[in-house]
């Protein structure tokens, strides 16, 4: 026997109730691995409104600035396939019954759309039409809005649904917010951390190159006013000797005579190196062209004194003022280092380069440049490289690597103090088994 009418609608009413009650519920739990505020718009329109029997849905979402509102996910006639939305629209806060509801943040139905003045057309002409604001901490994010052919299609269920999904998906929008929002401290921290981390080894790195500098310094001082006093001694000593010279005849005397003249001339070479480290040498520069200059250095010396030597010159090398006796005892002092840790065959390379220096350059220099042009000139060789606590002491007065007897260690000292001296400095690259770049930069004329 049929139900009456009256208890078979009111069974429909309860399966759909059900239904609705089930798709909520689902809706609830999915939440949860939505992973973006488009994903979420878009499972909202097809997935949440499409399932209760609504047979159109769009989406709104608001700018930033509050003033306008963006059709960003759809179901029905503005969205024929995936993801996407026929002609868009944009519509102002307080313009259209959508743009109503973002500026009044209240729901509203319309139960016949041909009366309402404030009824924009989209896709195609409706009849009735429901819409319900999205609201996150206290700022419109977005409308839901529906509409239906036929009039009177929207009442108190409809609207207490919308209402019931409007809310949840503005707690998954809380929560991606905040995800948002810990992200980017995470990043920020991130950042700072990096940052702190530069400005405390740029810190390190600094207060290294004032010790050294200092020392150097302190040392340079020391050095120049001992080479002073025993530069004062040893001529006494020097003049001396060849007074004695007129009276020794031949013999043991006359051999024991020239080996002090010897050791006094080898103790006024050692002073010379230490004024010149000390910045306490007489210059007397010129305008040189480095080019030249090494090419005819490496002829007089003869090749065979420091092996076979590859240049690589820059064909318009701009001209320096330095003193070329002293360049030529530092290039030979290069030179024969570097031929030292090399094997006899290979090659010292001699490089010469125009460049210009600016504050912002990075170069491992002993001593601060003014911007400007220079030129360098560079010696390398192809030995072991330089250990980094070797690094730190390579210009140190008496630091030397070699054996004992083959080496005094005031080369790369003359070197330093003589670069400084000629307003220039030293930048040493090396790295272990690759060999060692010695950079000498000259300011250009």
């Amino acid at each position: 026997m049929p139900k009456p009418p009256s208890q078979h609608n009111g069974l429909q009413e309860k399966l759909e109730e059900a239904a609705a009650l089930r798709t909520l519920n689902a809706f609830a739990v999915d939440l949860i691995s939505i992973p973006s505020v488009e994903d979420l718009f878009w499972y909202v329109a097809q997935n949440v409104v499409g399932r209760l029997k609504f047979l159109d849905c769009v989406i709104y979402q608001a700018n930033d600035a509050q003033t306008e509102l963006t059709q960003v996910a759809a179901l029905g006639e503005k969205n024929p396939y995936g993801r996407s939305i026929l002609n868009p629209l944009k519509i102002p806060f307080g313009q259209g019954i959508t743009g109503k509801v973002a500026a009044s943040r209240e729901p509203i139905i319309i139960d016949d759309l041909l009366l309402d003045q404030n009824y924009i057309t989209d896709a195609q002409i409706a009849r009735s039409e429901i819409c319900v604001p999205l609201i996150c901490d206290n700022r419109i994010v977005g409308v839901i809005d529906s509409e239906h052919p036929d009039p009177g299609a929207f009442g108190a269920a409809e609207l207490e649904i919308l209402i019931t999904i409007a809310a949840l998906t503005t707690a998954k929008l809380e929560l991606l917010s905040e995800a948002d929002r810990s992200k980017k401290r995470y990043h920020d921290l991130v950042a700072t951390h990096t940052q702190l981390s530069q400005e405390i080894s740029n810190r390190k790195a600094l207060e290294a190159e004032l010790f050294n500098a200092r020392k150097l310094e302190a040392v340079g001082r020391l050095t120049g006013r001992f080479a002073h006093e025993f530069n004062n001694l040893l001529t006494v000593v020097s003049g001396n000797l060849e007074f004695l010279e007129e009276f020794v005849g031949e013999g043991s005397s006359a051999e024991t005579l020239n080996a002090a003249q010897v050791a006094a001339r080898r103790g006024a070479e050692l002073i010379a190196a230490m004024l010149t480290f000390s910045q306490r040498t007489r210059l007397t520069p010129k305008i040189t062209d480095l080019n030249a200059f090494v090419q005819t250095f490496h002829e007089e010396t003869s090749e065979g004194r420091y092996g076979p030597v590859a240049f690589m010159l820059a064909p318009d090398i701009r001209q320096v003022n330095v003193d070329t006796v002293v360049l030529g005892t530092i290039l030979a002092n290069l030179f024969g280092n570097a031929r030292d840790v090399m094997p006899g065959e290979d090659s010292i390379t001699v490089t010469t380069q125009n460049l210009l220096h600016t504050i912002s350059d990075k170069r491992r220099i002993t001593t601060s440049l003014s911007p400007g042009p220079y030129v360098r000139l560079s010696v390398q060789d192809t030995g072991g490289g330089i250990s980094e606590s070797s690094m730190q002491q390579i210009f140190d007065p008496f630091f030397t690597t070699k054996p004992v007897g083959l080496g005094i260690g005031l080369g790369l000292s003359m070197a330093l103090g003589f670069m400084q001296q000629s307003g220039g400095a030293i930048e040493v690259t090396s790295q272990i088994g690759q060999g060692a770049t010695f950079h000498l930069y000259f300011p250009a004329v």
